[in-house]
């Protein structure tokens, strides 16, 4: 005699499948159990069954808000479920714009100051050293008169002509004038530079106008802060908060492809060797009213523990599983598109078992 329970005859019926049906592998692992324990079942020659959810190609972006504004609440929300985006659209604005705003008005205020300085620095310069230019040259034309003067006297000194003090006055004129002339050349050395080399109160005012330029760059860098725009694009799939709100640890919203969808396959690890990449794939789900066909592109390298599992208490969470992601071809991905984390089974064509 030979029982089936209601979970293995829904299964029979979902698959098509008669027990003993020319095989000698165990047919008697029921679909409840699939589900259970994550566990392939090997109901017919070659056929292996998983657990496997619907993802958008991509898997699903968690749209958070920009680094350094945590805590800012959302202002407005610029798109809604089901909306397709393209990456840089702006997807939500946040609360602090106003205040980074305010921030870079401050800096490009700021900027203009310095910018204003500069060119001041740059006149007064120039003004300055026409100036002293100005300044030299008179005190050049003086001290070369002193000096003629002083070499008239001192042949007139020597003949008795002159009297000693006008010798003197002149020789004191002469030596006061070459005086002036250095204090002349000293003036307007503070004005020479180096070929190519601005002065240096002119090097000191560029160098505020630069830091004032990297304000207003780091001021416009925060301006970002208050926009969230879409990373790449896609359809938004979920929006987890309202005007208002901070967001939370799900994110902003939610984002995928959905222009090509996969199939997520937990597949047990002890079967994994008879999955091959462009295997033929089934994926039935009560959701869906026809099979999803596809084949497998990716199989996991990493061993890792169950995350699909039933809604049975007496699952078996500690399951070791492998990924295998299926491509869904063009009319099943397109059918699927709007079933994101839908739980399915999967059905993978591994080939007679040795």
């Amino acid at each position: 005699m030979y029982f089936q329970p209601p979970g293995l005859q829904a299964f029979f019926e979902t698959t098509g499948l008669e027990p003993g049906g020319g095989t000698d592998t165990p047919l008697a692992q029921a679909i409840d159990q699939v589900e259970t324990r994550e566990e392939v079942a090997v109901v017919s020659a070659g056929d292996i069954f998983a657990l496997g959810r619907i993802l958008p190609r991509g898997d699903i972006i968690e749209i958070g808000v920009p680094f350094g504004a945590s805590d800012a609440r959302v202002e407005e929300i610029a798109v809604r479920i089901g909306d397709r985006v393209s990456a840089g659209d702006v997807l939500a604005t946040l609360d602090n714009a106003t205040e980074l705003q305010l921030a870079l008005d401050a800096a490009l205020a700021n900027l203009a100051v310095t910018q204003a300085l500069l060119a001041q620095t740059e006149d007064t310069v120039r003004a300055s050293r026409e100036e002293a230019a100005a300044s030299l040259e008179r005190a050049l034309a003086t001290a070369e008169a002193a000096t003629a003067e002083l070499d008239r006297l001192t042949p007139l000194l020597e003949r008795g002509v002159t009297t000693q003090a006008a010798f003197d006055d002149a020789e004191a004129r002469a030596l006061e004038a070459d005086r002036d002339v250095a204090l002349r050349r000293a003036t307007l050395s503070r004005f020479e530079t180096a070929e190519g080399r601005p002065q240096a109160d002119i090097l000191v005012a560029q160098a505020n106008l630069t830091a004032a330029e990297v304000e207003v760059a780091g001021a416009r860098h925060d301006m970002a802060k208050s926009v969230v725009t879409a990373p790449a694009d896609g359809v938004v799939l979920d929006i987890n908060v309202q005007r208002g709100e901070r967001p939370g640890t799900d994110g902003l919203m939610h984002l995928g492809d959905t222009s090509q969808m996969i199939v997520e396959a937990e597949v047990y690890q002890t079967l994994i060797g008879r999955v091959a990449i462009d295997d033929a794939v089934t994926v039935t789900a009560d959701a869906i009213d026809r099979p999803l066909t596809g084949i497998v592109t990716a199989i996991g390298l990493e061993i890792g523990r169950q995350s699909i599992t039933s809604d049975d208490p007496a699952a078996n969470t500690d399951a070791r599983v492998v990924d295998v992601i299926v491509e869904l071809d063009p009319p099943s991905s397109s059918l699927a598109e709007r079933l994101t984390n839908l739980q399915a089974l999967v059905r993978i064509d591994g080939g007679e078992p040795e």
